[in-house]
């Protein structure tokens, strides 16, 4: 994928290497976040120092990401304003650093204020790379350019399972945090190298107005973004869609461990390899039928992403409810391919539908509403669900959220095509 052809050299340069490593950082953030899910079983099984109830496993997770969703705003106000790649370095180095020290941890507190320094350095990386991206390429190139992006999301996600998964089975739960969380040393120092894109640039129509934005108050500027109705409902969708995928991605190990009999190494690494070859698929596929569509239709997006969410919803259901291995693995393989098909293109609506000036912000408004909203509170009630009848009862919650997110992105697009025929006729 390269930038367009009138750039100067360096500049294709700049931008391709911005995007390898970004991916590369991408891969390594849901590494971090899904080793944890692989390690459910020896964190709650008794004998390991920790012995977790399954609400307190839950809440780990929520413990990332309340403070990743609390920090987004502030750093998607200061992406707008300062050098984002210094930003970057400094987040990934951080979230880095309390991986590795999760490893240390003593009992629940301990590693789960570990887990929650982890979401300060991951709310810099989150709200400012999809900005920085648009600023290295045009418009019609951002589908399959947020598509290769997100690809890390399914390939980190599944190296997170078996990683955690094969580290913890031969060395134990601690050296997983420790494998996890040192490489990000590295990536921290390659990202606080990479130049800094003029905001806008790949945006010709763009005439900068800095004086108005960046002096805005967060507020002013949040309220505005959410007065948009095509924003609103596509991030609406989306904070759905991050319900029902965190929740399906923190509890399926311990799902087909618990319900279908699997060993918890056959687990995590099943699992993970399905996500793998479903999440990589699916978002490349989504990527390009996005860009195409957006060719014919200015909504072609969001059309996508809700057609496409809607028909997993069956597949997710026989999934879940099937006491049949073969016939589970067979209906997720389905439903995953639909859902990651919209990662790519409703990534690429949110920054496409704000002024280059506040992407970062608009990015941040959606990450903290998509975590509030969804995979903050969807680990901990299925814990607690589970707790009180079993696993399988509470994963039924997700094929409804599926549903919910589908209707909201097809809202969002009919939302979009009303506004443009406004703008037509006047």
């Amino acid at each position: 994928m390269t930038p367009p052809p009138d750039n100067a050299p360096q500049v294709v340069r700049a931008a391709r290497t911005g995007l390898l490593v970004l991916t590369l950082i991408n891969l390594l953030n849901y590494v971090d976040r899904q080793v944890v899910a692989a390690l459910g079983a020896s964190l709650t099984r008794p004998g390991t120092g920790l012995h977790l109830s399954d609400t307190q496993f839950g809440t780990l997770a929520s413990a990332f990401m309340v403070v990743y969703m609390l920090m987004s705003p502030l750093f998607g106000k200061l992406g707008d304003r300062l050098n984002r790649p210094r930003l970057l370095a400094c987040g990934v180095a951080i979230w880095s650093v309390f991986t590795a020290l999760g490893g240390f941890a003593w009992n629940y507190l301990s590693l789960f204020a570990c887990r929650a320094v982890v979401g300060v350095g991951e709310a810099a990386y989150g709200t400012i790379s999809p900005a920085i991206l648009s600023d290295y390429f045009k418009k019609a190139q951002r589908g399959r350019i947020l598509a290769i992006f997100s690809s890390a999301i399914p390939i980190g996600s599944a190296l997170g399972y078996m990683l955690g998964g094969f580290v913890d089975a031969r060395w134990g739960w601690r050296y997983a945090f420790f494998v996890a969380g040192l490489p990000g040393v590295v990536l921290a120092i390659l990202v606080w190298r990479l130049s800094d894109p003029q905001r806008g640039g790949q945006d010709p129509d763009f005439t900068p107005r800095p004086s108005t934005l960046a002096s805005e108050p967060i507020w002013r500027a949040y309220r505005r973004l959410l007065t948009c109705r095509p924003y609103a409902l596509t991030v609406a969708g989306y904070a759905a869609y991050t319900f029902a995928l965190g929740a399906m991605v923190y509890w399926t190990p311990l799902f087909l461990e618990r319900m279908r009999g699997l060993p918890k190494s056959d687990a995590t690494i099943q699992f993970g390899a399905m996500v793998v070859i479903t999440g990589f698929a699916g978002t490349f596929a989504g990527g390009y039928l996005g860009d195409y569509l957006l060719k014919h239709y200015r909504q072609g997006y969001l059309l996508l992403s809700g057609v496409a969410t809607l028909l997993s919803v069956p597949f997710a259901a026989i999934a879940l409810t099937s006491p049949s291995k073969s016939v589970f693995f067979g209906a997720m393989v389905v439903a995953q391919l639909l859902l990651f098909a919209s990662t790519g293109p409703i990534n690429s609506t949110i920054v496409n539908l704000v002024n280059p000036l506040e992407r970062a912000t608009a990015s941040a408004l959606a990450i903290f509403s998509i975590h509030f909203l969804g995979d903050v509170p969807s680990p901990p009630l299925i814990g607690w669900m589970s707790d009180r009848s079993d696993l399988a009862q509470a994963m039924l919650i997700v094929p409804f959220a599926i549903a919910l997110a589908g209707l909201l992105w097809l809202a969002a697009a009919w939302a979009g095509a009303r506004d443009d025929a406004r703008l037509a006729s006047n």
